[in-house]
């Protein structure tokens, strides 16, 4: 087997690497909009490295990986879909709710094979608390809260095409709510703040938001996140049911410190980022599509799955804008 891999900045290395690694996924063919970039990757992996993206497609592959730059995504993703290859793609899709509904009817169409990187599906504490669910071990569940704290904003490039908050950040969240429940949301109401650096307020994003959603069954989820988390980065879900609650993310290096006299102590060695929190994850997921291509497993996040958490993330953003509850149903769906 070999598996193009299209971009290799920060997460495309660690694909890379990944893919590198595992015994099943044959060689590699790195591309890069920095050909430089690649050669240096390709040499440390002992990989092959294309003069241009172009190559990855003419010289042959048998899957793709694509994580470059979001601006290229959907390009990059239909030109695979056409010529009949298996394509793993970083969210998001595309940089809006049309543009991607556009790409997935022509996936659709094609009958083409898409995994999308939604990585927390691969998370061991994320499919414990899943399976406690799925089980009744909760009981009725009636309350989910969720936290996605970054220890500091991006840069400024990065936040002028992430498509905000709620799309590049929290839809994450939307997606484990959706995933371990088994319900879907009916109705947001959304809010954010731009009080911390100036460039959210430049930009018409915010710092820190806070959503509550009412899913089908009546279950009631507040998902908030930040920017702004000086004391580490902090993912967390926690799931309460009439007989028991559990937390996700919660461990020895979850960045809180308790006041109580006998609260357990902080942590010694916080997480810095997403990259080191789910690096487990990261590989399960390039796992799960290596076994996708080969015809051994199956798709664990097609587009399908990755859309409806793309609308509720674009509900956020509606409810934040115009100060009203949204229901899911005022949104275009395939």
């Amino acid at each position: 087997m070999r598996i193009g891999v299209i971009g290799t900045g920060r997460i495309g290395s660690f694909h890379a690497a990944a893919l590198a690694r595992h015994r099943d996924a044959g060689s590699l063919l790195l591309a890069d909009a920095d050909p430089a970039r690649a050669a240096r990757l390709a040499d440390r992996l002992g990989a092959t490295a294309a003069p241009s993206v172009e190559q990855v497609f003419t010289w042959g592959v048998d899957a793709v990986v694509v994580a470059c730059a979001t601006d290229g995504h959907a390009e990059l993703v239909l030109r695979a879909v056409r010529g009949g290859l298996p394509v793993f793609c970083e969210k998001p899709l595309a940089p809006d709710l049309t543009r991607t509904l556009t790409v997935l009817r022509e996936v659709s169409a094609a009958d083409g094979v898409l995994q999308l990187g939604f990585m927390r599906r691969f998370d061991a504490g994320c499919r414990t608390a899943r399976e406690l669910v799925r089980s009744g071990a909760l009981g009725r569940l009636h309350t989910v809260r969720t936290m996605t704290a970054d220890p500091a904003p991006p840069p400024g490039a990065y936040l002028a095409t992430s498509g905000g908050l709620y799309r590049d950040c929290l839809v994450h969240d939307f997606d484990m709510v959706r995933w371990v429940t088994g319900h879907e949301v009916s109705e947001v109401y959304a809010t954010g703040s731009d009080a911390g650096p100036p460039v959210f307020r430049e930009l018409g994003d915010v710092d820190t938001a806070v959503a509550l959603l009412t899913l089908d069954d009546g279950t009631l989820a507040t998902c908030t996140g930040t920017r702004c988390n000086g004391a580490g980065y902090d993912v967390r879900m926690e799931l309460a049911g009439t007989l028991d609650q559990v937390s996700s993310g919660l461990d020895d290096r979850t960045p809180i410190a308790s006041t109580e006299p006998h609260g357990p102590p902080p942590a010694s060695k916080p997480w810095t980022g997403f990259l080191e929190r789910f690096a487990p994850a990261y590989e399960a997921e390039l796992a799960a599509f290596v076994k996708l291509v080969r015809g051994e497993g199956p798709n664990p996040c097609d587009g399908r799955e990755a859309l409806a958490a793309l609308r509720v993330a674009e509900a956020c953003e509606v409810s934040r804008r115009e100060r009203r509850p949204v229901r899911m149903t005022e949104l275009p769906d395939l």
